[in-house]
């Protein structure tokens, strides 16, 4: 469909219409919402950052997340919450605690998902692992095979989450560990490549399970330079189907609005991140028709 180029003002943020068949449907009876909030690259920063801040004066903190997080959830109950890793390392609390703190606040905040960054691994594997089995959260990831590990069962390749009868298919990816983490932290975790994972994982969610929206959490880092071998969230977009949406982390991109990219089959994928430390929320609305045609609007909530 054609993309539409719509602005809306609101009096919270600017609400940018991304993709999707025009605003006038929004008002059909008919019309279901999803809403999705997302963050990425929290780095255990739970404490809003003093006013003497030099770069995030007064800005991020738990307390202030979960009010933004209550009033959109009070506003649409169809709605998820979802994080694209590296929650961990970052402030004294990960150093005391071990990750244990940062997943009691987000079990608080009711995150739905969350995928696994790099930093989840400093402590060790067996730590990780110690930490996620306190998570009341889905931990979502396709590409790291943990088979010899005691992370083995600990995390999902992909979730359906049923919101307002639309079956939403979120599903993980993480960069690859070898050169980024010491091997002695993550162990015998195998890396697959997260191309072709995300190929396979998609066929699922789309053709078997019938999904009516797909997203990816992902923790493989918005772009990377011209000669990298790395492989980025624009590359996935690029390089794949079926993806509707990929919420990134890693390289704590702030985006003003999201980035359109075409798939395989010239489709619009939306990718998205929002910078790092807690200090802006993503929010991603779809609406879907009575045909199920869906229609994206995007908005970056400053915490």
């Amino acid at each position: 469909m054609k993309r539409r180029d719509f602005i809306i003002q609101t009096s919270a943020a600017t609400v940018i219409t991304l993709t999707g068949f025009g605003l006038s449907s929004f008002s059909s009876a008919k019309t279901k919402r999803i809403t999705i909030l997302h963050t990425n690259d929290t780095h255990s920063h739970l404490d809003t950052f003093p006013q003497t801040d030099a770069k995030f004066p007064n800005q991020g903190g738990t307390a202030k997340r979960a009010t933004i997080f209550n009033q959109v959830k009070n506003e649409n109950p169809h709605t998820l919450i979802l994080d694209a890793g590296d929650m961990f390392q970052g402030t004294p609390y990960f150093n005391y605690y071990g990750g244990e703190l940062e997943i009691k606040v987000m079990n608080m905040l009711q995150y739905d998902a969350g995928t696994l960054g790099n930093h989840e691994f400093d402590n060790g594997i067996n730590s990780l692992a110690e930490q996620i089995h306190k998570a009341n959260f889905d931990i979502i990831n396709a590409n790291y095979d943990f088979k010899n590990t005691l992370m083995d069962g600990l995390s999902k390749p992909y979730k359906v989450f049923i919101k307002d009868g639309i079956k939403i298919g979120v599903f993980g990816l993480g960069i690859k560990l070898e050169g980024l983490v010491n091997k002695s932290e993550y162990g015998e975790t195998v890396w697959n490549n997260p191309i072709e994972i995300a190929q396979d994982v998609t066929r699922i969610l789309k053709d078997d399970l019938k999904c009516d929206l797909i997203i990816c959490l992902s923790h493989l880092g918005y772009k990377f330079g011209s000669n990298s071998r790395m492989i980025s969230d624009l590359d996935l977009a690029a390089k794949t189907k079926n993806i509707d949406l990929i919420i990134g982390g890693h390289t704590h991109t702030f985006l003003e609005k999201p980035t359109i990219v075409l798939n395989g089959e010239q489709k619009e994928v939306i990718v998205n991140q929002v910078g790092c430390y807690g200090v802006r929320v993503g929010q991603i609305d779809f609406y879907f028709d009575e045909f199920k045609n869906k229609s994206t609007t995007a908005r970056v909530i400053n915490v």
